[in-house]
C-alpha cells in the first residue's frame, strides 16, 4: 500500500518554521557543493515531498535567512572520489566558499574492489584544502542503499558491508579533521523502502527531505544562536 505520509506529516522531516529557527543568524555567505550524483541531485519523485533536491534545498534554506548567499553546485553523476577531487576542487576553491558540502565515495563503494584508504585520502585532501581556505565543511555518512528493494539479493550483503565501511571511514575522517558530519547510515528509517529510488542506486524525494532535516540540525550546532 502506498504511503500516505507527506513532508508536513512525516515525523522525520522539518516542521513548519523549523528551518528558519535552526538557521537564524547563520554566518555563511558562499556555499559550494562537491561530489557525485548525490550532490548533483538525482532523487526520484515521491508524492507529498518536494522535488527540490537535497543540496539545492540546503542552499534555499540558507538563502531564506541570507538572500545574498552565493551557491555553486559542482556535483556530477558517476564520479569516483579521485575524480571529484581532480575535476571539482580547484573550481570550489576559486569560488572562495565559507561553507562546503563534500559527498562522494558511493561510486567507489559500489565496486567490489573498493579501497577505503584511497577514498579516505581523497576526502582528506579535499577537506583539508577547503578548511585551509576558510570554509566550514560538511561530510556525510550516506543512507545504506543496499536496503533498496531494487538491489538484487545476490549483491545486497556485499554492497551493504561496503556502504557501512565507507560510512565508518568517512566519520573517522570527519572526526579527525573537524567537519560538520551528517550521519545517515544508522538513521531509524534506513531500511524503509520508501527512501530509495527504483534504480537501486539513489534516493527518493523522501530521503532528500529527511537528509535536509538532519543536515540543518547539524548546521544549527555551528550557528551562534542568541
Amino acid at each position: 500500500m502506498p504511503s500516505t505520509l507527506t513532508e508536513a506529516t512525516d515525523p522525520w522531516c522539518l516542521r513548519p518554521g523549523e528551518a528558519a529557527e535552526l538557521l537564524r543568524g547563520h554566518p555563511w555567505q558562499r556555499f559550494v557543493v562537491l561530489g557525485d550524483s548525490v550532490a548533483e541531485g538525482l532523487c526520484e519523485p515521491a508524492d507529498g515531498y518536494p522535488d527540490l533536491q537535497w543540496a539545492d534545498r540546503i542552499a534555499a534554506e540558507l538563502r531564506a535567512i541570507r538572500p545574498e548567499l552565493a551557491y555553486l553546485n559542482l556535483g556530477r553523476r558517476g564520479l569516483r572520489a579521485h575524480e571529484v577531487r581532480a575535476t571539482q576542487l580547484a573550481d570550489a576553491l576559486a569560488f572562495a566558499p565559507d561553507l562546503a558540502l563534500v559527498v562522494c565515495g558511493g561510486n567507489d563503494a559500489f565496486r567490489s574492489a573498493y579501497d577505503p584508504d584511497a577514498v579516505d585520502a581523497e576526502l582528506t585532501a579535499m577537506i583539508t584544502a577547503l578548511r585551509e581556505a576558510g570554509a566550514d565543511v560538511i561530510t556525510v555518512g550516506m543512507f545504506d542503499v543496499s536496503h533498496s528493494p531494487a538491489v538484487p539479493d545476490a549483491l545486497r550483503a556485499g554492497l551493504g558491508e561496503r556502504m557501512r565501511r565507507l560510512s565508518r571511514h568517512t566519520r573517522g575522517v570527519a572526526e579527525r579533521l573537524g567537519t560538520l558530519h551528517v550521519h545517515l547510515t544508522d538513521h531509524p528509517l534506513v531500511a524503509d523502502p520508501s527512501l530509495y529510488s527504483s534504480d537501486g542506486r539513489h534516493g527518493s524525494a523522501r530521503s532528500d527531505a529527511v537528509a535536509t532535516a538532519e543536515t540543518l540540525r547539524i548546521l544549527s550546532t555551528h550557528v551562534p544562536h542568541p
